[in-house]
Formats: C-alpha cells, sequence, structure tokens
C-alpha cells in the first residue's frame, strides 16, 4: 500500500470511526449508520491497521478511546463537517459558505441582531445559522463554527479575538429607589439585590469597588441578564447589568442609575474560533465585519 493511501482510509471507515467515537458504542454506531456492527467493527479495525495504531480500548461492556485515538477523533470529526459544509454548498449552489454561530442570549437578541440586516447586505452568500449557548461546549462535537462568549480570552484550542469590554451598573426603576430612600451605595446593602446564576460574585465585587463589605443576605437568582431586567423592571430589587444592553430602558427612563455608579466587568466579549476554522471565509468575513461594528462611534 502506497504512503498516501495508508494515510488515508476511506471516508466510510471515517465516517464508522467517527460515530464510535462520538457515541462510545459500536452498537449505537451501527444503529445511526444502518449498518450492522460486524460491519463497523471491521472498518475500524481497518483503519487501525492502516495508522499502526489502536484507537480504541475494549473490554466485554465498554469501548472508549485511547489517547491518540481522541487527538485523532477530534481531527476527523472536523474534516467530515467540512466535507458535509462543501456538499452542502455545492447541491444548493452557495459559494461563499455557511457560519454556523454561537450566541449570548441578550447579547445576541439586545446588541448583535439588529446589526444582523447590514452583515447580509454585504455578504448575501453567506448564511448565518444561530444557536444559543452559554459558557463552553465543544466546537467539533455541536458543529458549530464561532462563538460570541463572556470570560477570558483562555477557550483551549481556539483563538479568541476582543470584542468590547463590559461595564455593569446597580440600576432599579425611579419608583423603586424612591420609596426606599436610597441615597448612597452603602444603602443597596440593605435591599433586595437580583443576581445573577452565571456571575455569582458580581455584587461582591461591585460592594469591594465602592469600598465597602458585600451583604450576606439572600436574593433572587436569575439565568439571563434579559429575565433579570424584566425583574428589576417589575419593582423586585436592584440589578447589576451591562450598561450597552440596557441603553433602551435607560433612554425611556424605565431604569435609573443606583448610587454607585459602573465598574468594568472582570469579563470581556470575544469572537471566538477553533483554530481549524481561523481561516474559514465565512468566518473571516464575520470576524472583519464585526471588528468594524465594534469600532463605531455610539
Amino acid at each position: 500500500m502506497s504512503v498516501q493511501r495508508r494515510l488515508l482510509p476511506p471516508i466510510a471507515a471515517l465516517a464508522a470511526f467517527e460515530a464510535v467515537a462520538r457515541l462510545g458504542s459500536f452498537t449505537a454506531a451501527a444503529r445511526e449508520l444502518a449498518l450492522t456492527q460486524g460491519a463497523i467493527s471491521r472498518q475500524i479495525k481497518q483503519i487501525e491497521a492502516q495508522l499502526g495504531r489502536p484507537l480504541f480500548r475494549r473490554d466485554s461492556r465498554n469501548v472508549e478511546l485511547t489517547a491518540e485515538g481522541e487527538a485523532y477523533a477530534e481531527t476527523v470529526r472536523s474534516a467530515l463537517a467540512q466535507l458535509r459544509e462543501a456538499a452542502v454548498q455545492l447541491m444548493s449552489g452557495r459559494h461563499a459558505g455557511t457560519l454556523n454561530l454561537a450566541i449570548l442570549p441578550t447579547f445576541g437578541t439586545r446588541w448583535l441582531m439588529p446589526l444582523v440586516p447590514d452583515f447580509v447586505a454585504r455578504h448575501p452568500d453567506i448564511t448565518i445559522n444561530f444557536a444559543t449557548r452559554i459558557g463552553r461546549f465543544d466546537f467539533a462535537r455541536e458543529r458549530l463554527d464561532a462563538a460570541i462568549h463572556i470570560g477570558q480570552p483562555d477557550w483551549p484550542d481556539a483563538d479568541s479575538t476582543l470584542l468590547m469590554n463590559e461595564e455593569v451598573a446597580p440600576v432599579a426603576t425611579p419608583g423603586f429607589l424612591k420609596d426606599r430612600a436610597i441615597a448612597v451605595p452603602a444603602d443597596l446593602g440593605h435591599q433586595p439585590l437580583l443576581h445573577m446564576a452565571s456571575r455569582p460574585d458580581a455584587w461582591a465585587q461591585w460592594f469591594e469597588h465602592q469600598g465597602l463589605s458585600a451583604p450576606s443576605g439572600p436574593g433572587m437568582r436569575f439565568e439571563h441578564f434579559s429575565t433579570a431586567a424584566q425583574a428589576c423592571l417589575a419593582g423586585l430589587g436592584v440589578a447589576l447589568l451591562p450598561l450597552f444592553l440596557i441603553q433602551g430602558e435607560l433612554q425611556r427612563g424605565q431604569l435609573v442609575p443606583a448610587p454607585g455608579g459602573p465598574m468594568r466587568s472582570r469579563s470581556a466579549y470575544y469572537l471566538v474560533v477553533p483554530r481549524e476554522k481561523r481561516l474559514h471565509p465565512p468566518v473571516v468575513s464575520f470576524r472583519d465585519w464585526l471588528l468594524s461594528k465594534v469600532a463605531e462611534p455610539g
């Protein structure tokens, strides 16, 4: 067998390998691919023989990837995804491609979506598919090309491009602040505070920024900023919210800053791209466009 043939196992065998690696089962892979378990086993053995390395550890009950198999699976999964995407583009007549993008719920609906028509107008041959994700995930397993993420630039095996820093400030309804005679930052420690489950230390950091000790009392917790904002609008308490996401409520006077003012969050917004996708044309086009929008004044 030539070196080239040895390094390129058949696509059917690679598809079988990827399915077993993802599902952790020869039986489940056979069911997904409409093959027999024996056929799946033969294809895996063919790849292992070609590469001269065991890809799985097997016993009577379980099958799991070896360290070498784990590394190979990531690359195979990405390659198969790109082949599928290329086939879809060819069959549909689209040449520029598709961008599968993960977005944060509130960031996506309040900041990004109003700008997307401009991207569509500039890049009519690129189709964006949106998925909502919070926190880290496996790009290859989720079949996503990029993500808008809040946190630190430390996503493994990915490039993180800074989009913007974030300022958060305590806000409440005008009536809430007036009825409770809240005049100085220390007064907030005696009020109902609305918390974000994803940022359990945010209020403690804000009080520390003010030179105050954080209150220890319980408070309502919310998964999304949009829900916390609605609770704040309903007069349930004071929320610590990103200012750029509540510009409408602030301009309309529905929410007003509480005493103490804003603080730069320890987290920032990043466009995160797995390294194998960093030169993917739709990703490059979207990244360049997004950075131009971030740089626009206002």
